[in-house]
């Protein structure tokens, strides 16, 4: 009979211990991140939290039951894309339905929403302005791109008491951002 050495068995366990936390999502990351829209817009925010050296659970499609009790926000980045609906095999009133659903979700979590709109003027549309109206007046916090309320819209979706934080460039988000979310407990 062959002896099993310990160590190997140890070394076993906790492998597959590991394996079992990140399938149960016991070691996500403090922010959920999302698309709203289907645009790369949440993809470039994704970069910007890496480099301001902060992990986030990205997931463009999140629903509401990939929340764990681990995220202590969600952003949701909002940039309306046909193309990206398209490919994602959705269309807008079926993202509406997913982002409601997930935001009533973050709120019943006590998950702290950060809604930003990062794409300026230029991304800005009837499908953007329709997302819009379904994710800012669920905001804790908003952030948006210099141009992206200069009709002042996003003023007027978000919740009383919540003011929007206007950045000049996509590359300015950085520091207000990691300011905002360690406000939050997230560091």
């Amino acid at each position: 009979m062959k002896k099993v050495r310990l160590g190997g068995w140890m070394g076993l366990l906790c492998a597959l211990a590991l394996v079992l936390a990140l399938s149960t999502g016991a070691l996500a990351a403090p922010v959920a991140l999302t698309s709203v829209g289907q645009s790369p817009d949440a993809m470039m925010v994704k970069v910007l939290l890496k480099k301001a050296g902060l992990d986030s659970d990205y997931e463009a499609t999140m629903k509401a039951s990939q929340l764990s009790k681990e995220h202590k926000v969600l952003v949701a980045v909002v940039g309306g894309s046909m193309k990206g609906l398209g490919a994602a095999g959705i269309n807008k009133e079926q993202e509406r339905d997913r982002v409601k659903d997930l935001l009533g979700a973050a709120r019943s979590k006590g998950v702290k929403v950060l809604v930003m709109h990062v794409g300026g003027k230029g991304r800005r549309g009837e499908l953007t302005d329709f997302l819009m109206g379904v994710a800012f007046p669920a905001a804790d916090a908003a952030m948006v791109v210099k141009g992206g309320n200069d009709d002042g819209l996003v003023d007027k979706l978000v919740p009383k008491g919540v003011k929007v934080q206007q950045v000049e460039t996509i590359q300015a988000v950085s520091d207000p951002l990691k300011a905002k979310l360690a406000a939050w407990g997230v560091k």
